[in-house]
């Protein structure tokens, strides 16, 4: 090689490089999430990271479009996906004719956002979406079961004190269209959305600049903070019946997906109606989701989601409805990083290291397919270096066993294990070996990942 100077290596601002045994937990997770998309049915597909940018920014306009990575490559103008919702709307247009509705389908990939870095925020960045999409129309129930999807992730994770906090727009939208307020809607929306954030005195403050008058904000925020039993909630909205179809419709749309949530099986201390939930984003037309973790409501929401009526509106005539929530995975596991929430038990690439003790490693090489046919994972210390350093090794590594292979052992057809958390050694016949490490290795896999 080349002799010059050297580079120092570095990473951009922005963008996450894991060390290698918490990038296992981050994979841990991820395969979780895609084992419940999958235990419920939904598709898996891929979309291009590299995009037309006609096509990826047909919908986009403001802070969006100015945050999207875009480059021309000859006389091409691309673009880097910066959502996984985008790329869904120009796949359903484009394979309409091959897809069977409702259409349910999940996707697990990296998307590209120039905003300003700053903690737990990233500028590339895994999010982890699901969705299901209707020809024409879709059943209300599908939004129920988007919130029972929530639930059975973070729970198989081992997170249980969390709460999905649940609205309905056409719920607020009617209430702002009884007080005349039609026009103001989005401006009104987006100043609600931030009401745990900023607090009471500063959104009536917001309210009132995009003109709403003092007595109609001080209703509304009355409302929108407040917080009973879901029953209760429901009660106190049924008094506003009768005085705009819409709201009529969305509270009927809130009350089907409240029950249907209990039906689910997802116990009612984890999900609530909180009618300050709005979702910033213009395209939620029903129901809308924000989950948190109540030990750490300053994390702000966790996943979220929602309804919309038409998802691919900008690629094809055809009425697509839509219900789906999204996770900033990236984020997400920063945040249990952060907290100290993950399980580094379960952070070693391999279930045993075997040592071998003599020169020739042709034992370890033939035992080392054996215990890989049992579904154990396995590494074989391949280097000549001191038993200090190879054990060192499987601790750095927090390798749960290490198998040992002399001379004594092979010419008994033997096999000496130690359990590298307890201590506990013994020589054991290879059959009764892999008895043993599968039994404790059943055990730590029934642990969780998060640890609160």
């Amino acid at each position: 090689m080349a002799k010059g100077n050297i580079i120092t290596p570095r990473t951009l601002s922005g963008f996450m490089e894991l060390p290698p045994q918490e990038q296992v937990l981050f994979e841990r997770i991820k395969a979780t999430l895609e084992d419940t998309y999958q235990m419920y049915g939904f598709y898996p597909i891929d979309t291009p990271v590299l995009e037309y940018s006609n096509v990826l920014l047909a919908k986009s306009a403001g802070e969006t479009e100015k945050q999207v990575y875009r480059f021309n490559k000859g006389d091409k103008d691309l673009s880097m996906r910066f959502d996984l919702t985008v790329p869904l709307a120009k796949y359903v247009a484009k394979n309409y004719s091959a897809i069977t509705f409702p259409f349910k389908r999940y996707a697990i990939g990296k998307v590209y956002r120039g905003e300003r870095a700053q903690k737990g925020r990233f500028r590339e960045f895994y999010q982890a979406d699901i969705d299901i999409i209707g020809d024409g129309s879709l059943s209300i129930v599908n939004d129920a079961e988007i919130p029972s999807i929530i639930y059975s992730i973070f729970t198989d994770l081992g997170l249980s004190n969390f709460t999905i906090r649940i609205n309905n727009r056409k719920v607020l939208n009617g209430l702002f269209e009884m007080n005349g307020l039609d026009d103001s809607a989005t401006d009104i929306m987006r100043v609600i959305d931030k009401i745990d954030k900023i607090g009471v005195d500063a959104t009536k403050a917001e309210l009132i600049e995009v003109g709403v008058t003092e007595e109609v904000a001080a209703t509304l925020i009355d409302i929108m903070t407040y917080k009973d039993t879901n029953a209760n909630v429901i009660a106190k909205l049924e008094g506003y019946k009768g005085r705009s179809e819409v709201f009529d419709l969305g509270l009927s749309e809130l009350s089907d997906v409240i029950y249907y949530i209990g039906k689910f099986g997802v116990p009612e201390e984890n999900y609530r109606i909180d009618l300050s939930i709005a979702r910033g984003l213009d395209y939620y037309t029903g129901t809308v989701y924000e989950t948190f973790v109540n030990d750490h409501p300053e994390i702000g929401s966790v996943c979220s989601g929602g309804r919309y009526d038409n998802l691919a509106e900008y690629y094809t005539k055809k009425s697509l409805p839509g219900v789906g929530m999204s996770i900033g995975l990236t984020r997400f596991f920063y945040i249990l990083n952060e907290y100290k929430y993950l399980n580094t038990k379960l952070n070693s690439p391999a279930d045993v290291l075997i040592i071998p003790m003599t020169d020739d490693m042709s034992a370890a090489v033939s035992i080392s397919a054996t215990l890989r046919e049992c579904g154990i994972r396995t590494q074989i210390y391949m280097e000549k270096k001191k038993f200090k350093a190879k054990i060192t090794y499987a601790n750095k590594l927090s390798i749960p066993f290490a198998m040992f292979l002399g001379e004594d052992e092979i010419a008994a057809d033997k096999v000496t294990i130690k359990n590298m958390i307890t201590g506990n050694q013994e020589t054991l016949d290879l059959d009764a070996a892999i008895d043993t490490m599968v039994e404790v290795l059943e055990e730590m896999d029934e642990e969780s990942i998060i640890t609160k």
